[in-house]
Formats: structure tokens, C-alpha cells, sequence
């Protein structure tokens, strides 16, 4: 199994790719995280519609590191996964899908990167890289601030009437897009109205100050007429 970087005389792909691991969480120190599940959609930078997707529950060497039961009703189980490929049988896929791309996705620099590239080092192969990241957590709470109350998917989802959401990979990842279209909807339409109205508070004075230039200059073009008609200053005074 060979995992190819893009020639370096290549240009680098534009196209985005959203993407999110579902893991375990661990519960004991020094415990780790087990990826089992991986999901990602490639999106075109300027329409933003769908391109590709491709999504696969991911085996663990230990079984026992996934719950029985899932406290979310359609949320990742032992028995979900137990004949679902190991992550070195799908690794040569993950690897062709974020290599070369820009990487998005919903708080990735801080957990999905770094999973992902554990995940590599595990299997004793290079691990992708991205040629640029969006990371809509930083994204959002720099330009979007708390309009929804807090930072996470699921609050987002709701603010925006999207529904609930569901914690498997492609899911989230199409609906971290369609949150990151109607937050860039709203601070379009805001940053619209406050430049209007910015403009509209700076153009008055300016208004003001350009009739009264008009007005003076065409006083002046008056007198400078009778001036020229061979008449004195004070024939006009």
C-alpha cells in the first residue's frame, strides 16, 4: 500500500474537504483516543456544492474500547463495528481524499488533525497534508461571536433551524457546512446594513460641504463674468 504526495511541480488543489472523526472518548489517563469512523465531503471553493463524499465505520484492534450501548440513539456501537474494516484497510482512501486539499471542519486543528495523524503513525505510514485549513471554530468565534449562545455544532444547528445533531461523521460534516453558509449570510447582511449606514452618516456633512464649495465657486465664477464684461468689483458688490 503506497501513499503518493502530489509532485512537486504540481499546483496545489483548491477544493475544500470537510471532514470529522467519530471517536471514542477515554475514560481512564493516558487512555487514548480510537478513531471509528470517518467521514468527509469535497466541496468546490467557489460554489460550495458537494463534489464528493465518502464515509466508513473503522474497526479498533480492541473491541472492548467501544461501548455496548450508545447513549445517542443512532451513535457508533460494538456491534456497529465489529465488521467494519480496520483503518489500515481504508487508509490509502482517507489518504487520497485529504492529501493535497484544503482542510475544513469544526474545531479539526485542536482534535481531528492531530487524531488523524495518529491514526498514520500507528499504521507506520505518512500521514496527509493539507495545503491550507479552516477551522470553523476559530472561524466563527472571531466573526460570528455568540449570537448563537456558545461555539458548538449543535447550538449553531439549532440557531439556525438545521436541525439536530447527530454525531456520525457525514452528517456533521454537511451540516458544519450549511452552518458555515448562514453564518456568512448574517455577517454579510450586517456588514452591508453597517456600511450603509456608516456611509450614510459620512456622506451628509460631505454633501453639505460640496453644495456650499458649489455655491462659492459658482459666486466666484459670477464675478469673475462681469469682471471679464469690463465691469469693477464694485459695480457687483
Amino acid at each position: 500500500m503506497t501513499f503518493p504526495n502530489p509532485p512537486t511541480n504540481q499546483t496545489p488543489s483548491t477544493e475544500i474537504v470537510f471532514f470529522d472523526l467519530e471517536t471514542t472518548v477515554p475514560n481512564r489517563t493516558r487512555q487514548k483516543f480510537v478513531v471509528l469512523e470517518f467521514g468527509a465531503i469535497v466541496v468546490c471553493p467557489r460554489k460550495l456544492v458537494e463534489l464528493e463524499s465518502y464515509c466508513t465505520l473503522i474497526r479498533p484492534r480492541d473491541l472492548s474500547a467501544v461501548a455496548l450501548r450508545s447513549s445517542r440513539c443512532d451513535g457508533i456501537t460494538r456491534e456497529g463495528v465489529k465488521d467494519a474494516p480496520f483503518f489500515e484497510d481504508v487508509a490509502e482512501k482517507i489518504f487520497g481524499i485529504l492529501n493535497g486539499r484544503i482542510w475544513a471542519g469544526h474545531n479539526i486543528r485542536r482534535f481531528d488533525c492531530v487524531r488523524i495523524k495518529e491514526a498514520f503513525e500507528e499504521i507506520g505510514k505518512p500521514a496527509p497534508v493539507p495545503v491550507g485549513m479552516i477551522d470553523s471554530l476559530g472561524v466563527l468565534t472571531e466573526k460570528f461571536g455568540r449570537r448563537a449562545g456558545n461555539m458548538k455544532m449543535a447550538t449553531l444547528a439549532t440557531y439556525f433551524g438545521l436541525g439536530q445533531q447527530k454525531h456520525r461523521s457525514l452528517d456533521d460534516v454537511r451540516m458544519n457546512l450549511e452552518v458555515l453558509k448562514h453564518c456568512a449570510t448574517v455577517l454579510f447582511l450586517v456588514l452591508t446594513v453597517t456600511f450603509k449606514a456608516i456611509n450614510s452618516r459620512i456622506k451628509s456633512p460631505r454633501l453639505a460641504e460640496w453644495n456650499l464649495a458649489a455655491k462659492l465657486s459658482h459666486g466666484h465664477n459670477e464675478k469673475q463674468k462681469y469682471l471679464d464684461d469690463g465691469k469693477s468689483d464694485e459695480s457687483i458688490v
